[in-house]
């Protein structure tokens, strides 16, 4: 897969979830990482033979080529993520400030370093927020459903555009819900219930749901950093299993040794709450199905998930249970 000479790759957000892992995987191959990272931003958790070059926020006036030089690929994962409580007045508006307008100048200013290929950390709300009966596919109309997946899908228009411009490969990514040791936000809410026992009034949801874990998409995305075939391709990523939300806290359950205390609600009645409640898009993240086709990259590049579902799971609970 990599190339006899070692290849330069430069990787924003490497400090994050995603980015760690990233470059745990990366650590055993022959290439040279370049780290952008924030001034003040912790690095202690990064190998020490790692590049780190400190770069300034992205936005639509950031400059990134002192840092550039020498890359063949980019690795672009750094983004402004869902806020919760958004204080801002117009959040689309942030979101692009990071997501459309700093990818685009990031990506420009690869290609006017001579990087060959730009691979992007998109989000499947660039496909919509649910797939009802079907699985969403890398073709599909896209229908971006929040200010995070509008800026995140302009942001892939933009690079597409670049790419034409200036001969630079692109490949996108999207992926569903991720998981892993060191999650943030919903997956962690979801095993602090599970593992303190709270009740949940989900026994009778019949959804189906796909996920990710994080080394999966790490081991994805270099991939796609390196196959010949993937450039210019979208592709959707999942551990290749889909599950009810029920059997996920079942088996979430299992994994912190405790029980999964689940009990039947009327589903209506559970969606009328969370209207009254203003939580109506927690409640669908929790009822509706999103499911993913990844058979594109896994028949086009040969890839295969190195973890099953249950391992990521497992080790996900692992972690959880011997964290402070």
């Amino acid at each position: 897969m990599f190339m006899s000479k070692p290849l330069d790759i430069f990787i924003t957000g490497a400090t994050g979830f995603v980015g760690s892992a990233l470059v745990a995987r990366l650590s055993g191959e022959k290439v040279r990482i370049t780290a952008a990272v924030l001034a003040g931003e912790g690095t202690g958790h990064l190998p020490e033979a790692l590049r780190r070059v400190t770069v300034e926020p992205l936005s639509e006036s950031s400059d990134y080529s002192h840092a550039l030089g020498g890359a063949d690929i980019v690795i672009h994962l750094a983004a402004r993520v869902h806020v919760m409580h958004d204080t801002a007045k117009d959040p689309l508006q942030e979101f692009r400030k990071v997501n459309r307008y700093g990818t685009e100048r990031l990506a420009r200013q690869a290609a006017a370093a001579g990087v060959k290929r730009f691979v992007f950390m998109s989000t499947i709300g660039v496909n919509g927020n649910a797939s009802g009966i079907r699985s969403f596919t890398g073709g599909d109309i896209p229908n971006p459903h929040n200010p995070y997946s509008v800026s995140k899908f302009e942001a892939e228009l933009a690079l597409r555009e670049i790419s034409r411009e200036t001969g630079m490969e692109v490949v996108i990514v999207r992926a569903p819900l991720i998981y892993g040791p060191g999650n943030p936000g919903n997956f962690l809410s979801l095993l602090g219930h599970v593992a303190k026992g709270t009740p949940l009034p989900l026994a009778c949801v019949a959804n189906a749901k796909s996920f990710l874990y994080v080394d999966n998409l790490a081991d994805a995305l270099v991939c796609c950093a390196t196959h010949p075939k993937a450039a210019g391709q979208t592709y959707l990523v999942s551990d290749g299993e889909d599950l009810s939300t029920p059997e996920l806290l079942r088996r979430v359950a299992k994994g912190l040794g405790r029980p999964a205390r689940l009990f039947p609600f009327p589903l209506p009645l559970m969606r009328l709450t969370g209207s009254l409640l203003g939580k109506s898009p927690a409640v669908e993240r929790l009822l509706g199905s999103l499911r993913v086709d990844s058979s594109p990259i896994r028949r086009e590049l040969g890839w295969s998930p190195p973890f099953t579902l249950d391992q990521g799971l497992e080790k996900t609970a692992r972690w959880f249970k011997e964290k402070p």
